[in-house]
């Protein structure tokens, strides 16, 4: 070990065990295929975590929704629900800034009385689908402020004969 890198590798732990300086402190390097495994088992591991957040999180977020043949079954005091339907002709009145009216069943004559007060939608009108946040409040479902949204009517849906 003679010149510079003989004075260096003499004043260093792994040259003094028959190492060159050049590969570090850590002594030999990692051979490039284990290096490659490696690699690829933390993006897959980091990806499998990654993925399972997405579904986890998308499936818990979204919640069922109600027609109000459910709710009056399953509806308990205090829960927050999703109620879908139709709104009930004839039903809807204002009383001071709440808005009162029925959403039906669509596959039943069922309706449930809903007590709303926030933004109500251009679109809201008797017979249009409405999705309402709601909680039971004894015989009524009061609506949460401002979760009420309607469903716009397809343009696919065939036209009603005007003779």
């Amino acid at each position: 070990m003679e010149g510079v890198d003989g004075a260096r590798a003499a004043q260093t732990p792994s040259c003094r065990a028959g190492l060159s300086h050049r590969y570090g402190r850590m002594g030999l390097r990692m051979d490039p295929s284990r290096k490659r495994v490696i690699r690829l088992t933390v993006a897959l591991t980091a990806a499998l975590l990654l993925a399972s957040a997405l579904v986890y999180t998308s499936f818990s977020a979204g919640r069922e929704e109600l027609t109000a043949s459910q709710l009056l079954r399953n509806a308990r005091p205090g829960q927050s629900y999703i109620l879908a339907g139709t709104v009930l002709k004839g039903s809807v009145r204002h009383e001071g800034t709440v808005l009162l009216f029925r959403v039906r069943d669509p596959k039943l004559h069922v309706s449930v009385p809903v007590r709303y007060t926030g933004i109500v939608p251009d679109p809201f009108a008797p017979g249009r689908g409405v999705l309402v946040t709601v909680q039971r409040q004894g015989a009524v479902f009061v609506g949460q402020q401002d979760s009420l949204t309607t469903k716009c009517p397809s343009k696919y849906q065939a036209a009603a004969a005007s003779y």
